[in-house]
């Protein structure tokens, strides 16, 4: 009987850390996978920048060139249970203008005008798996962080 417990135990455990490294951009089932892009962007506009540049969750890590006067816009698409943070700057280069309206719960917009030629870094970040809702579930303590490094020319 003890044998059957920790075989069970540890099959439990081994499905558990499998779904919290899952980086699916939904909950629900069917939902897309984050998966490696390009950034969206217009055609390149002076010193081979984007005039305007669209990001997105799959865009973390990467450095994106944004010409002055150009927009960088971006949504990270989350979950009610697993939210994005609101988006840190940590820069002088772009101005925060209206994003418009976030409609899902979990979900981050945020638009920014490129004001100065400069380097500046966007970042948000994430729970891994979805929070317990009833006492006695396992929780995972893992955060997906986002960063991308803006630079305006």
């Amino acid at each position: 009987m003890r044998r059957t417990t920790t075989s069970l135990a540890l099959a439990a455990a081994a499905l558990l850390l499998a779904g919290c490294g899952s980086q699916s951009g939904s909950d629900n089932a069917g939902g897309g996978k984050v998966s490696p892009s390009a950034p969206s962007s217009s055609a390149p506009a002076k010193g081979g920048c984007a005039a305007d540049v669209q990001l997105k969750a799959a865009d973390g890590g990467r450095t994106v060139c944004v010409a002055k006067g150009g927009e960088v816009r971006l949504t990270l698409a989350g979950t009610k249970s697993r939210p994005w943070k609101p988006v840190t700057v940590n820069g002088t280069a772009l101005r925060g203008i209206n994003a418009g309206f976030v409609l899902q719960p979990g979900d981050v917009t945020a638009a920014y005008h490129a004001v100065a030629a400069g380097t500046v870094k966007l970042t948000s970040s994430r729970p891994l798996c979805a929070q317990p809702t009833a006492p006695g579930q396992v929780s995972c303590k893992g955060i997906q962080d986002w960063t991308v490094t803006v630079t305006v020319k």
